[in-house]
């Protein structure tokens, strides 16, 4: 996987950006006509709502014929919901997507390709991180702009670690160190647990790439789920919390989350987001940093993006497009991310990043940017959930104990190639 290099950043003029018309010709200004875009998105609802309607207002303060009708969702319901409204022509005129889901969107003639816009410098690509703009085009075509990516580390508490008298993880420790750790924390009580990484899809697939394994083979045609590399994963996985219980079982955890058992300061160690930044700050009483994710065989952390994208048919197209531009990539709007600590922006700003370092705790967010040199990517399907939904089923049976994780992954890669067309 390329490093992410950040480099310098060039502004978009957005007041050069032509409009266009739902077929993407350019069309005259529509200037001191009253606009009202209508804007689905999941990221920026709950907590971060209120940072999102302040780049919002930007906007519009900067364009007062435009108005913006937000409707956020949480993400548990956010497919469902636009799920219906694309199938009932009700499609809002731009929407979020994240990098999983984008391409069942993009082959079925949803979204409006964005070429003539970025082609004509309208758009500048060279603004936005690399990867994180290609995760928004396909077959050659860019349907959409990123506004967020992150990735997952692990999170420690220092406390935990000072009291079974160890040092402090780094970013070359392995699994075995992880684990070695993990089990000399478990030992400082009964209600103490080591380490958390749920077995789940997510979790398995970049777990897997650390083991050097994978799900497809290189030509992206078929399943290669069920390998020695995979088995070894998963059982690396379940015995977590069936034979070393480092893990907390759900019985252990009684109803309480991952992030809860964190900020009690009754677990050593999370491999989770680096958006739990916030809540770790605001919640947690005591010390705890980062380092990059433990590898096996090599390193390997996740890749996560969210992109906004544009409703093929929608009337008001071109003012959708200016908006999505702004919200993502002006300086101001971006300051604003970085203030609420809500991801990364996905602008390639060497300011940007070095706010980004200054802002603690964790002290070591330098972590973060060594992880971006071992991203892996999701195998990205157009039957996503269904795929999800086979992986974790097996998955499950493995961590139950009720078949060994060989019989989960050969069940799983038999289920997988009769139901779904990865080459598709």
């Amino acid at each position: 996987m390329k490093q992410v290099v950040f480099r310098g950043i060039i502004v978009i003029s957005l007041l050069s950006l032509g409009l266009i018309s739902c077929d993407g010709r350019k069309t005259g200004s529509a200037e001191g006509q009253k606009i009202t875009i209508n804007f689905d998105q999941f990221s920026g609802s709950g907590d971060n709502e209120v940072y999102l309607k302040q780049m919002i207002d930007l906007y519009t303060a900067a364009n007062p014929n435009v108005s913006v009708k937000l409707q956020s969702y949480g993400f548990a319901d956010y497919f469902m919901q636009l799920t219906a409204k694309v199938s009932a022509g009700r499609a809002p005129d731009a929407f979020e997507l994240n990098y999983e889901n984008f391409v069942a969107y993009a082959k079925n003639g949803s979204l409006l390709p964005l070429d003539d816009l970025i082609g004509s410098g309208d758009i500048a690509a060279s603004v936005y991180n690399k990867m994180a703009l290609s995760a928004f085009s396909t077959n050659g075509t860019q349907y959409g702009l990123p506004n967020s990516f992150s990735n997952v580390v692990l999170i420690y508490n220092k406390n935990l670690f000072d009291r079974a008298g160890l040092a402090y993880p780094n970013d070359d420790w392995t699994w075995a160190d992880a684990m070695a750790a993990a089990k000399a924390i478990r030992a400082l009580g009964d209600g103490i647990f080591g380490y958390y990484q749920p077995l789940s899809f997510t979790e398995f697939y970049k777990t897997a790439a650390q083991n050097n394994g994978g799900f497809l083979s290189a030509d992206g045609k078929r399943f290669t789920i069920n390998s020695p590399a995979n088995v070894e994963t998963v059982a690396y996985l379940v015995d977590m919390q069936r034979a070393s219980n480092v893990m907390p079982t759900p019985e252990q955890l009684g109803g309480m989350g991952d992030w809860d058992l964190f900020k009690a300061g009754r677990l050593g160690m999370i491999v989770t987001g680096i958006w739990a930044f916030p809540d770790f700050t605001r919640d947690c009483d005591f010390a705890w940093d980062i380092a990059v994710e433990p590898g096996n065989k090599r390193k390997a952390t996740h890749f996560f993006s969210n992109g906004y994208v544009i409703n093929k048919n929608s009337p008001v197209a071109a003012e959708a497009a200016k908006f999505i531009a702004f919200i993502s990539s002006n300086q101001e709007a971006v300051k604003i991310r970085l203030d609420a600590a809500w991801e990364l922006p996905p602008v390639v700003d060497d300011d940007v990043i070095a706010q980004y370092k200054a802002k603690t705790p964790p002290a070591n967010r330098e972590a973060v940017f060594k992880s971006l040199a071992s991203l892996v990517t999701p195998p990205v399907v157009s039957q996503f959930s269904q795929l999800q939904d086979i992986v974790a089923k097996h998955l499950n049976e493995a961590a139950s104990g009720s078949v060994s994780p060989a019989e989960a992954l050969a069940n799983m890669e038999a289920e997988l190639t009769e139901t779904i067309d990865p080459g598709k």
